[in-house]
């Protein structure tokens, strides 16, 4: 059976807070390949009041981000703790970001999040944001493990 990381799980591997976590859950992590990010996309979203009144589509920049989120929760959870301390995932590029059917609420979208290449700290990921198995966004992207920088400096 494929270990579920909960909000709780996800919380101690990226920095990210309510209102900027927007996965609640990962599911069919598979090490150093793949993982599948959750949102529970409902009407009460912070960005839903202003994007868009009256019809509320899920903004494409978050879309990008939990595709980010997904990978950097995958990297951290994949690498030794040890490896990982005082380490933070850093988006580098966004490519081929194609956004193909407006995500509203009420859904749940699933980030499947693929990763094709790993070159020292740089790590190049794919991902497919679906809901009821509709393919309604995809992208690919590269991101950077980078030292956390401490509150001194």
């Amino acid at each position: 059976m494929s270990k579920i990381l909960n909000l709780e799980d996800i919380k101690k591997l990226l920095p990210h807070r309510e209102p900027m976590l927007l996965i609640n859950k990962i599911s069919n992590i598979v090490s150093m390949q793949s993982a599948t990010g959750h949102i529970t996309v409902s009407a009460d979203k912070f960005f839903f009041d202003g994007h868009f009144p009256g019809q509320p589509v899920f903004p494409g920049v978050l879309i990008v981000e939990a595709f980010g989120q997904t990978a950097a929760a995958l990297s951290a959870f994949c690498l030794e703790p040890k490896e990982f301390e005082n380490k933070l995932v850093f988006l580098m590029t966004i490519e081929k970001a194609r956004f193909r059917i407006p995500i509203m609420p009420p859904c749940e979208l699933l980030l499947n999040v693929k990763v094709e290449k790993i070159k020292g700290k740089i790590w190049k990921y794919s991902g497919t944001a679906t809901v009821d198995g509709k393919i309604m966004s995809d992208a690919s992207w590269m991101a950077t493990i980078a030292d956390r920088k401490n509150d001194n400096q």
